[in-house]
């Protein structure tokens, strides 16, 4: 099975169990670091689908508490077995080891960490530190209780449940806080998301696609895809190898723009057969050029021309303009290629449509 139809099937049946590893999380915010080692500095990081028991976030940013200058670390758990108490429940290590443990199931609610300063003991803080305690509820993110939670932090940092990605995202633009998720590609197109990446107010990470090596998936999950495996500790990968980071922190790669050739010298050197020899397609049904390779845009074409949603990973708001993109997820984002009359969204090339693509302007001036 594909690994980009594994992640349907895992969204359709709401298999949410994908477990980021610590090296995919140490890349992505050393980039951020890189850029601006304060970032962090004084400020409250919440993780809120993360028991440390088995997400590496609480892990590493409690490892790096210290390090990176926090204030406060938060991160809750869901207690999904709250919802059913008819299952074979196994306790984690926070709770047997704490008094507050009970073996009644029907009292099983989510759990809040919670990592400050004063709360250190041996001079250096770490995961051993942190301390927690159940919530009065069980931990789902849009509870009033996590939205308070929600409210007091300066960063959200987390790869949310893939079946409430939209709903997820939606509940981060509501909190205007900075942040930093996981989600599938495809997400640049929905309709809650592009608006936001089209007006700059999100944007994609410093990775995606095999930048993210994979995720830790329980027993039950089959290893689907050649890239599947186990590591060195036992623990079960999947390289879905269409997944992004998306955020609204600042980090410098997005700001390098874009070196391009002619349309004449990418037609005669190019190295897609789609180009090369051949030139450059329009659109049936919408006044643009079809560029069906990111690096194959042409430096001195100035209208508008289609690219790949992969663009965005290269995207340069100081080269680019962001016109539209096509409708596959619903109506206003073509900038006239909606045809009422006849639903179509997609741009067509000799009758045929096209995959999704994003339209795009060079800014004046850029060459």
């Amino acid at each position: 099975m594909p690994n980009a139809e594994f992640l349907h099937k895992a969204k359709k049946n709401k298999n949410d169990e994908f477990y980021t590893q610590y090296g995919d999380i140490q890349k992505e915010i050393n980039a951020y670091l890189e850029y601006n080692p304060d970032v962090f500095r004084g400020k409250t990081i919440l993780c809120p689908c993360d028991d440390p028991e088995w997400s590496n976030f609480t892990k590493f940013f409690a490892q790096n508490f210290d390090t990176f200058g926090l204030k406060k670390l938060i991160s809750t758990s869901y207690a999904i077995e709250s919802k059913n108490v008819d299952w074979d429940w196994q306790p984690t290590l926070f709770e047997t080891e704490n008094p507050l443990f009970s073996m009644d199931k029907t009292k099983i609610k989510g759990k809040i960490f919670t990592l400050t300063k004063d709360e250190n003991k041996d001079g250096k803080i770490n995961i051993d530190d942190l301390k927690w305690n159940y919530l009065e509820g069980d931990g789902d993110f849009r509870s009033e209780e996590v939205k308070k939670l929600r409210d007091e932090s300066d960063f959200i940092i987390t790869n949310p449940p893939f079946s409430l990605f939209t709903e997820f995202f939606m509940w981060l633009i509501e909190s205007k806080k900075q942040f930093l998720i996981i989600g599938n590609i495809n997400a640049i197109t929905y309709k809650e998301v592009f608006p936001q990446i089209m007006n700059n107010n999100v944007w994609l990470g410093n990775g995606m696609g095999r930048w993210i090596s994979g995720f830790i998936v329980p027993e039950g999950y089959e290893l689907y895809g050649t890239e599947a495996r186990i590591d060195k500790n036992g623990n079960r990968i999947v390289a879905t190898n269409n997944c992004l980071w998306l955020t609204n922190i600042e980090h410098g790669r997005r700001h390098k723009p874009l070196e391009l050739n002619t349309q004449t010298q990418n037609i005669k050197h190019s190295k897609h057969k789609e180009v090369k020899g051949i030139g450059y397609k329009k659109y049936d049904n919408y006044d643009a050029l079809e560029v069906p390779y990111t690096d194959a845009i042409p430096s001195d074409y100035e209208g508008v021309v289609g690219v790949p949603i992969s663009f965005l990973d290269k995207y340069c708001p100081e080269q680019f303009e962001i016109i539209g993109a096509t409708e596959s997820e619903g109506k206003g984002f073509s900038h006239g290629l909606w045809q009422e009359s006849s639903g179509i969204a997609q741009a067509t090339i000799n009758g045929e449509r096209v995959y999704k693509r994003i339209f795009i302007r060079k800014l004046n001036g850029d060459k």
